[in-house]
Order: structure tokens, then sequence, then C-alpha cells
């Protein structure tokens, strides 16, 4: 099979060959969804372009990935389709699977392009099985939109945390909530074993807090089932980063562009100064040095 080429970005979807920040934001859900869906059958639902549903794959049973675009469904099936993953070219609204047919739903990046959320979550619920879960995102309107000003033009319904838990109550009864969002901190590990996490700031009221970081999440993710004990065993923290430091290089890099252009700008305003020093001289001593 030769190797797909990459889809153009549009902005809808997210292919892998984007970079830094929404990388790590992307990448690192899935990762954490595939810690957890180990010798499962899983659907990923509005798989886009197909690379989240083959990281899934290296660890799922079976998955099968579903997504509106036809052609963001053929090239998933010329890039990634292997024995343990298949891509359907269909609507999240209309799923062609049978009632109670797979373990684990994800669906992340889904619910703000779609405004029948309620239904969405009802497909969910029928094609998971009495013991299976959900894994779904969904930014927050508040931090995402309504502070920054940025109105996405592919999202159709963005939630408020409320809405979003209320969401989750109406269909799933037992559910956990998730705060993502890309930070710049130093991480502290002991090396001799796991311990309690800790968040710390220069935050002169709130300098410490074992539970939460000062900072507000952009995203939520959440695991939904119809029992607490369908749900999975769940990290209280979860870091992701590439093996590159893609994000920190890039910081490195505009720091050192800024660091050259000040240093560029010195010299060229040292000679401005110099040429206005010569032209602010009598005209018989300019030609006295040329002479």
């Amino acid at each position: 099979m030769t190797q797909a080429k990459p889809l153009e970005f549009t902005g809808e979807r997210f292919t892998p060959e984007c970079v830094r920040e929404m990388a790590y934001e992307h990448w690192h859900r899935y990762a954490w969804a595939a810690g957890l869906v180990a010798g499962r059958v899983v659907l990923d639902a509005a798989c886009g372009e197909g690379y989240g549903a083959s990281l899934l794959s290296r660890s799922a049973r079976q998955v099968t990935g579903i997504d509106i675009d036809a052609p963001s469904i053929e090239h998933a099936r010329s890039r990634y389709a292997s024995d343990r993953l298949s891509f359907e070219c269909a609507s999240c609204l209309d799923l062609p699977l049978a009632d109670d047919s797979v373990d684990v739903v994800v669906s992340f990046e889904t619910l703000e392009h779609l405004a029948e959320h309620d239904e969405l979550m009802g497909e969910f619920r029928r094609v998971l099985k009495p013991d299976g879960f959900v894994l779904i995102s969904s930014p927050d309107r508040k931090t995402y939109s309504d502070e920054t000003g940025y109105d996405n033009p592919f999202h159709v319904r963005e939630l408020y945390r409320e809405q979003f838990e209320q969401l989750l109550d109406g269909h799933f009864p037992a559910w956990k909530l998730f705060g993502q969002k890309l930070m710049f901190v130093s991480a502290l590990w002991a090396l001799d074993g796991p311990g309690r996490v800790q968040w710390l700031s220069d935050d002169a009221e709130q300098p410490a807090s074992d539970q939460q970081p000062v900072w507000p999440p952009l995203y939520f993710v959440a695991a939904a089932a119809a029992a607490e004990s369908a749900l999975p065993q769940l990290p209280g923290v979860s870091l992701y980063g590439d093996r590159d430091e893609s994000v920190y290089g890039h910081y490195n890099d505009e720091v050192g562009k800024h660091i050259r252009a000040g240093q560029l700008l010195a010299e060229r305003e040292a000679e401005i100064q110099a040429l206005r020093r010569r032209l602010d001289r009598p005209w018989w001593r300019r030609w006295l040095a040329r002479s």
C-alpha cells in the first residue's frame, strides 16, 4: 500500500502534520484514551483523518473509525487500515453499528460541531454495551470563546461546564470530569517511586494546592458510563509531551530570534547614529575627511 499524502489542513479537522500547541492537545487525549481501551472493542466517533483511531488500535482489540467526511475516510483507509482497524463513512447521529456492540466510544472534538447533543449521546448509549464507557471532550465556552473573544467558524454549539455536566447526567449516571489545558510548567518528580500531586504557583493567595492548578481548563474531557462499576481506572493527573519537546523547542527558537533581532537592531542603530554624526559636521570638514 502506498503512503497516503497528508490531508490539507483547513482548520476543521486536525491532521498529525500539525505541530506544537494543537498537536499536544489532540495527541494527549488519544494517548490518555489508549491506556484505557486495552483489549476492548472501540468506536472512534468522528475519527477525522484517522490518526487517533490508529493510536487506539495499538492496544485495543478492534477499532472502528467513523466520520461523515468521505475524503477523510478514504484517506484513513489508505494511510492506517489494518487487521484491527477499519473505517466507515457515516454520521455519528446514525451509527452503522448494532445495539450493545462496542466496549468503548471515543469521541473527541465532536460535540461542539453538532447541535443535536442529546441525539448524539443517545446513539453512543445505544451502541455501548451495558458495561461499556464513553470518553468525550468539549471546549469550555467560558475560557475558549467568551474570555478570548474567539469565534471558531467550525463550532456549532459550545457548552459551559454546567451544561456539559447536565448533558452527561441525562444519559450516563456515572461520570468523571477532567480539565485540559496546555501549560508552561516546571516538572519535579520523585525518581524512586510515585508520590502525591502538588500544584505550585506564584499566586500569593493560592501558592500551593494538592487538588487543582490555578489556571482554568480550556477543554473538558469526560469518562462516562451507565454505572460507577463500568468506569475505567483513571489517573488523577495525566501529563503529555513529545520526545522532541517541540513546544519547548519552538519557544527557544522564538526567543533566539528575538535576541538576534535585538542585536541586529542595536547594530543598525549604531550605524545610523554614526551616519548622523557625519552628516552633522560642516561641509568643509566632510570634504577634508574625504581628501
